[in-house]
């Protein structure tokens, strides 16, 4: 009986996940979020895994958390049997000739709703009966979230490429100045870095790659930059540019809409031109189900550039 109770501890699907997950954010209370488990349920599943095991796979003295030999054993151990799983399910399903099926995305807040209603439109089309199961988040939690298998495709901008996650480059979206029509530069044809410098501008959080470019464009370009605002979210950032509380810069595909109704206007930067790269990421090795291969088909028919004109 106890040997049959280890086994189960330390080989069910779920438990695996959590300490891969554990291993790879060096957190249980990252890990336990991913796998929607209370912290303290986590900390347990842990303790009678090493328990069973009789070694110890966590330093807890140390913050963030390392893993020892014995656990890089384990952890090796755990992929590999999460990626027999992925691959039976793909191969059963592909036997099965099924045309449903779930690909999960997880996408930043900037890909847009309105293109991702497009893309489930066309996916629709294409597989009847698969579904898609999109969430919203910030860049840090979309790459969590395709690490612990929570998504099997993520959308981020300004991608990298680690020894778990995998990039496919998707698209670069031009940046120009997004001003309210009543903002003295929103007369300018085309504006420099130093036509810039010191104006009251609205950034987004310090913490977000795009707003880590600009701050490279202005330092590059010895222009000062006068962040006056700042937001973790676009459509926050156009509002206030909208009210007039400074100007902004952003992909002018973003702006399509507010730039149609007379709300904002977008000048080119003069100069080297500065552009948004976004990018598909996924786990390496990762298997997909028929339904994750046809999405996945879907977006890399996209061009790689596709910088929206403006009149």
């Amino acid at each position: 009986m106890r040997l049959t109770y280890d086994i189960v501890i330390w080989l069910t699907l779920d438990n695996l996940r959590l300490f891969r997950d554990i291993a790879l954010t060096r957190s249980v209370s990252r890990a336990a979020g991913l796998n929607s488990v209370s912290q303290s349920a986590a900390s347990q599943q842990l303790q009678e895994l090493e328990r069973s095991l009789g070694a110890t796979l966590i330093d807890r003295s140390t913050r963030p958390l390392n893993i020892t030999e014995a656990g890089r054993l384990y952890l090796d151990f755990c992929r590999d049997v999460l990626r027999r799983r992925e691959t039976f399910d793909a191969e059963l399903g592909a036997l099965k000739h099924e045309t449903g099926g779930v690909v999960r995305v997880a996408a930043i807040y900037s890909v847009g709703l309105s293109e991702m209603t497009e893309l489930e439109r066309e996916f629709s089309q294409r597989r009847p009966g698969a579904r898609l199961d999109i969430e919203y988040l910030r860049p840090q939690k979309v790459y969590e979230a395709v690490l612990a298998d929570a998504a099997d495709i993520g959308l981020v901008s300004y991608p990298e490429s680690t020894r778990e996650i995998m990039v496919i480059p998707w698209r670069r979206e031009e940046m120009v100045v997004a001003a309210s029509p009543y903002h003295p530069v929103a007369s300018s044809e085309s504006v420099t870095a130093a036509d810039l410098s010191g104006v009251e501008f609205i950034g987004f959080d310090d913490d977000l790659p795009i707003q880590q470019a600009i701050q490279r464009y202005f330092a590059e370009n010895n222009a000062r930059l006068n962040i006056t605002l700042h937001f973790d979210n676009l459509q926050t950032i156009k509002e206030a540019v909208e009210h007039r509380f400074g100007i902004s810069i952003m992909p002018v595909r973003l702006m399509q809409s507010e730039m149609a109704q007379g709300r904002l206007t977008a000048i080119p930067l003069a100069g080297r031109a500065l552009f948004r790269p976004v990018g598909i990421i996924h786990r390496k090795r990762k298997r997909f189900n028929a339904a994750g291969d046809a999405f996945l088909a879907l977006l890399r028919e996209s061009p790689a550039s596709m910088a929206v004109g403006i009149e």
